[in-house]
């Protein structure tokens, strides 16, 4: 029973050790979201922070606010790339093993 046990720990803290990892990996991710065909593009790290943003000139002569729609289109884009990853690495991670909705194991 004690080598049971000490088995499940020892698969538990590697598992602990891949889930750092994944974190990390998912952290150091950029996505990069467009909009308008292209004349927007925003790009977040794997925190969801803006790393880049680029506007093409001709939506500059587009109106305010289409110019923002465009923006909030691309932040969107860019951050469902990023949860789409990190949900194909988590499914790596744990196998497959479909996981409770807001059961993030430590994310």
């Amino acid at each position: 029973m004690k080598a049971d046990l000490g088995q499940l720990m020892r698969q538990a803290q590697k598992a602990q050790e891949a889930m750092k990892r994944l974190q990390a990996e998912i952290a150091q991710a950029e996505a990069t979201g467009e909009a308008g065909a292209g004349m927007v593009k925003i790009t977040l790290n794997g925190k969801h922070e803006a790393r880049k943003v680029e506007i093409a000139a001709e939506a500059l002569q587009e109106s305010k606010d289409f110019l923002e729609d465009l923006v909030a289109a691309a932040i969107n884009d860019a951050s469902q790339k990023l949860e789409r990853s990190a949900s194909e690495k988590m499914a790596k991670l744990t196998g497959g093993l479909q996981l409770p909705p807001g059961f993030n194991l430590g994310m």
